[in-house]
């Protein structure tokens, strides 16, 4: 009977919709633009980043820095849904490292997740922009 009722239960389950991941341009990503400090927290506690969204030559282009982790270039920048969503690797004693780094708007702040190694290490917490100063 359990079998029978657990194949109902999936066959009439809701399907989830996974969000359309587009390009990111200027202007799809301009709430993102800017001078950030990402905060989280992992299995092996605190770690902070820094990371600069910006244009140029049409193109949404990032770097990204933190602990154990050189000036990084991004350039592989989606959009899925609300959310802006950072793919690179970087180099971590020889081996490269794929990372997925999402920002996701929610509540009047900015979510982190940061997938390292396909959900080998995961890094979650917030994102604050800096502000920017007036032009003297």
């Amino acid at each position: 009977m359990l079998p029978l009722i657990l194949a109902i239960l999936v066959a009439t389950a809701p399907a989830q919709v996974t969000p359309a991941v587009t390009a990111a341009t200027p202007e799809n990503a301009a709430a993102f633009l800017g001078n950030w400090t990402l905060n989280g927290t992992g299995a092996n506690g605190p770690a902070s980043f820094a990371l600069t969204v910006k244009t140029e030559g049409g193109k949404v282009l990032a770097e990204i820095t933190g602990p154990q982790m050189p000036r990084q270039a991004i350039a592989d920048i989606s959009k899925a849904a609300s959310a802006l969503v950072l793919a690179f690797n970087f180099d971590y004693q020889g081996q490269p490292i794929p990372v997925a780094l999402t920002l996701t708007p929610a509540d009047g702040k900015i979510g982190v997740h940061m997938d390292f190694a396909a959900g080998a290490y995961v890094l979650e917490g917030g994102a604050t922009k800096a502000e920017s100063k007036p032009a003297p």
